[in-house]
C-alpha cells in the first residue's frame, strides 16, 4: 500500500526541487531523511517535511514495519506562476515569473 503526502503551491521552482528529488528516489525512508538533513538547499527542507508527513501518514494507518518503507515515487510538478512586472528602458516592461511547485512523495 502506498502512503502519500503532498505540498501544493511550494514557493520554489520545479527545476530546483527536482534535482533534490532525484537524490531520494528509490531509497529507504529513514535513509532519505538522513540524506536530506545534510543538504544545504532550501528545497531539501521542503522535501524533508513532505517525507516526514508521508511517514506520519503510514504510522497513522498502522503500518507494521515503518523501517522497510521505501520512497516509491517523488514528483515535482509545476504549479501556477505569480506574474510580476519589472520596468525596462524606454517605457517598456518585462514579466518576472515567480514559479511554484506541487511536491508529492509516495512511500511503499
Amino acid at each position: 500500500m502506498a502512503y502519500e503526502a503532498v505540498h501544493k503551491f511550494a514557493r520554489i521552482s520545479p527545476q530546483k526541487a527536482r534535482s533534490i528529488a532525484d537524490l531520494i528516489r528509490g531509497k529507504y525512508a529513514d535513509e532519505a531523511l538522513e540524506l536530506l538533513k545534510y543538504q544545504p538547499q532550501r528545497g531539501a527542507r521542503m522535501l524533508e517535511k513532505v517525507l516526514q508527513s508521508a511517514l506520519a501518514n503510514a504510522e497513522d494507518r498502522r503500518e507494521p514495519n515503518l523501517t522497510s518503507l521505501t520512497v516509491v515515487d517523488v514528483r515535482v510538478d509545476a504549479g501556477p506562476m505569480f506574474k510580476r512586472m519589472r520596468p525596462k528602458a524606454r517605457g517598456m516592461s518585462a514579466i518576472i515569473k515567480k514559479r511554484t511547485s506541487h511536491i508529492r512523495v509516495a512511500l511503499g
